[in-house]
């Protein structure tokens, strides 16, 4: 396990907005008015988003080399020592004689060819060289959350989900009197990122039904995470003064949890506030013209431990985009904030806000 810098966390969860495939001409549902006041939200369920199939199939592309990854090389007929050789922070490998050999992004065949045409320059012919990988350190994946050995894993090898799940020593569960067992991690709100992106994965599926079209094969900066199941606790993102996490400690209505937040920002965009629930992979989502409510025209909202509320800069007009910018902000904050309270090993951020502040 090996810890990465911040620059790295926060290229790996940088990118793109999601997209669904299929839901374009759904438009936003209106909130329901003039039912009693909290009033249930009333949602709108969301086809599941496909999995590209090529993700579970082990990649073709060959292993490449970078910083900290090391190498064994032995050239024939005895010119020069055995050696074992770590890869620089600069991508270069000091052997023998020979200046820093630029290895950073050669496949293990084409550094060894490289060494040989360096060493060509002080022989009469290119000596024969080996060279084998024995350890990697410069492809990792982020494996978080409540397992039993969360950390930053190296990954020299195919590596699918599950692989990754085990070798963090499997979900974490509590310990109940008489010596039973409950689960510990919310398999609903787990989710990988890649690129920036989420990759649509229903971890029920996978991990509790045995479900392999769900066993994705990793990529290098993968970021897995596995939340602890928390009862109570809803999010508020967007545009609010703080975006936080809050513990239901009773009741909770939509307008307490923004005010909760702090209340909204300028420019928020009050008749599209919506409230997403449900597990990521099968979302449902609301919206709430809070402006209306606010005004007393329109019935408050009870909400639901595990929803997240969002409030908008700007208005949005088709449902799958929307639901896919609300799950986008919320998993890209959540890695940020797990991944520096990796990084630091100090204390956790107060809010589910990208926060990277020691």
């Amino acid at each position: 396990m090996t810890r990465f810098p911040r620059a790295a966390l926060v290229s790996l969860l940088a990118g793109g907005l999601l997209s669904f495939s299929g839901c374009e001409s759904n438009t936003l549902p209106t909130a329901k008015q003039g039912i009693p006041s909290p009033a249930a939200a009333e949602l709108s369920a969301l086809p599941a988003r496909p999995l590209d199939l090529a993700m579970l199939r082990p990649s073709g592309d060959a292993f490449r080399l970078g910083p900290g990854d090391v190498l064994e090389i032995e050239v024939a007929g005895g010119i020069a020592p055995q050696a074992t050789v770590t890869v620089g922070p600069d991508g270069k490998v000091y052997y023998d004689i020979l200046p820093g050999i630029d290895v950073w992004g050669l496949t293990l065949p084409e550094a060894r060819d490289r060494l040989g045409d360096e060493w060509r320059k002080y022989l009469r012919e290119k000596p024969v060289v080996t060279l084998v990988l024995r350890s990697v350190a410069s492809q990792k994946v982020w494996v978080l959350g409540r397992l039993n050995f969360p950390g930053v894993y190296a990954l020299g090898s195919p590596t699918s989900l599950l692989d990754a799940v085990a070798e963090a020593g499997g979900l974490g569960v509590n310990t109940l009197p008489g010596g039973s067992y409950s689960e510990a991690a919310d398999l609903s709100r787990s989710f990988l990122i890649r690129n920036g992106h989420l990759v649509p994965i229903d971890f029920e599926r996978l991990l509790r039904d045995g479900d392999l079209s769900q066993n994705v094969y990793l990529q290098p900066d993968d970021f897995i995470f596995v939340p602890s199941l928390r009862s109570g606790e809803i999010h508020i993102l967007g545009a609010v003064v703080q975006p936080r996490s809050e513990r239901m400690a009773g009741p909770l209505t939509l307008i307490q949890a923004i005010a909760l937040a702090g209340g909204t920002v300028p420019g928020a965009s009050l008749p599209n506030v919506a409230i997403l629930r449900g597990s990521l992979a099968h979302p449902q989502i609301a919206i709430v013209a809070v402006n209306l409510v606010l005004k007393g025209k329109a019935s408050d909202v009870a909400l639901e431990p595990g929803d997240i509320v969002y409030v908008p800069y700007s208005p949005e007009r088709v449902l799958a985009r929307y639901a896919n910018l609300i799950i986008d902000t919320f998993v890209r904050t959540v890695g940020v904030n797990e991944g520096a309270y990796t990084i630091s090993s100090k204390s956790r951020p107060l809010t589910v806000g990208v926060n990277l502040t020691p």
